[in-house]
């Protein structure tokens, strides 16, 4: 008897259904951080500072399905955009799938366990800020990083 691969094994970004999609996401909320961007370098710099829809402690998006209604310059990840974020950390899965990688050891998908992300240290609610309580003129104190660069 042989054993059935997993779909993201078998199947391209572009063939997946919605819910396989949207199951690829980990929760680690490293896209709900704002970025700043040098207008002299366009060097993009990522900040501790999370969206006001991130609720820090589920690490989920509070209104997920009006996200891009509600803030304008939420991204929506797509199989077609995935070259042109190149914010998105390596561990993410969508990134780790276009660059023919497999998902990390942690991801709830390989290990059955929602709270692996955490515990392996990966998820932003572990040290981001809401927006809410940080005034946009203090963002650049909050830079925890390059884009390019380990966080």
């Amino acid at each position: 008897m042989t054993e059935q691969q997993p779909y993201w094994k078998i199947k391209s970004l572009q063939e997946m259904n919605n819910a396989e999609w949207e199951a690829l996401c980990d929760g680690c909320g490293h896209c709900c951080l704002h970025k700043l961007q040098d207008e002299d370098t366009d060097e993009i710099y990522i900040t501790r500072i999370a969206c006001k829809l991130l609720d820090l402690q589920s690490c989920r998006c509070r209104e997920y399905n009006k996200r891009l209604e509600k803030v304008t310059m939420c991204e929506k990840i797509r199989p077609d955009n995935l070259n042109q974020l190149p914010w998105l950390p390596s561990t993410c899965a969508y990134r780790c799938l276009n660059e023919g990688r497999d998902l990390p050891d942690w991801h709830p998908l390989v290990s059955g366990n929602q709270n692996a992300l955490i515990e392996a240290g990966v998820s932003v609610c572990l040290f981001a800020q809401s927006e809410v309580y940080v005034h946009p003129e203090q963002w650049p104190e909050c830079i925890i990083s390059v884009v390019g660069e380990a966080l």
